[in-house]
């Protein structure tokens, strides 16, 4: 069994990147990729403790597309080599992440839900801090009563307290992640809220630029969406990939390798996976 899309404390996932591994061993995954969004800095605490744990672990990052009106991310699998200098290539991301939560932090204030940015700090763990950590702390404020609650009534698109921030064209995204001898799939792409005919003419332009795949699997696809999907695979000649996007306690219903039990990846994704990193 294996998963290739989950998240650490370096972005907004609940676990140390070492734990996190551990984790995946004791949910009986043989092979695992670490992508949290906008940043490679859990990987190798990630991949060494997989080895350590006698099970294959790969460098990942989730990146987060200029897109509009839905939300496109784009992920990528990197060589262990290429993961410091892609971390550098990923500070301006990152920085505009820290730009953005002091302007979400501000709205609230200004809406009577004021929270201090330490606050929200101690739910970041050792990564990056973001919307998930903003909605925690207005949990714990007892604003809201999940964080849920938070995106659906002041975090989310076209909420009072939604910023935007710097993010990559859909293309640079898929050409930073080759630039780095990574592979790039299309993350979960029921969110983009495209019509299959949409997200056909989507697909091309970015498989134009080298997409390699397209995420089938994941907890919120149904069998309906899958089929769409594996569809569009087929016709663009892309490796069907699939994961739990697991998070540990920010989503705790969602369960590594298995998603809500409705997720399975093929074991022989692995093998094209790396396949296609070595091309």
């Amino acid at each position: 069994m294996i998963d290739l899309h989950m998240h650490s404390q370096e972005s907004d996932g609940s676990l140390t990147p070492q734990a996190l591994a551990v984790a995946c061993r004791k949910s009986g995954l043989t092979a695992a990729a670490l992508t949290d969004h906008d940043s490679v800095g859990g990987c190798r605490d990630f991949i060494d403790t997989c080895a350590s744990e006698g099970m294959q672990g790969i460098a990942g990052v989730e990146l987060s597309a200029d897109f509009s009106p839905g939300t496109m991310h784009i992920l990528g699998y990197i060589p262990e080599s290429c993961i410091e200098d892609l971390q550098g290539e990923l500070v301006r991301i990152q920085s505009s992440r820290a730009e953005r939560n002091t302007e979400i932090l501000a709205l609230l204030s200004s809406l009577g839900y004021p929270v201090d940015a330490t606050e929200v700090a101690r739910f970041g763990g050792q990564g990056i801090t973001g919307r998930p950590h903003i909605a925690a702390a207005m949990q714990a404020r007892g604003y809201v009563k999940s964080r849920q609650e938070a995106f659906a009534r002041f975090l989310g698109k076209g909420c009072p307290a939604y910023c935007g921030r710097f993010r990559l064209a859909p293309t640079a995204c898929v050409e930073t992640i080759r630039e780095y001898g990574g592979v790039a799939v299309l993350a979960h792409p029921f969110t983009l809220g495209m019509s299959e005919s949409a997200l056909r003419r989507c697909i091309a332009e970015l498989v134009a630029v080298g997409l390699h795949g397209i995420e089938v699997f994941y907890p919120e696809h149904h069998a309906g969406r899958r089929r769409i999907y594996q569809r569009l695979a087929r016709e663009f000649n892309l490796m069907q990939t699939g994961g739990s996007d697991f998070h540990g306690d920010m989503n705790p219903a969602i369960v590594l390798g298995r998603g809500f039990g409705n997720v399975y990846v093929p074991d022989q994704v692995w093998s094209e996976l790396l396949s296609h990193m070595r091309e």
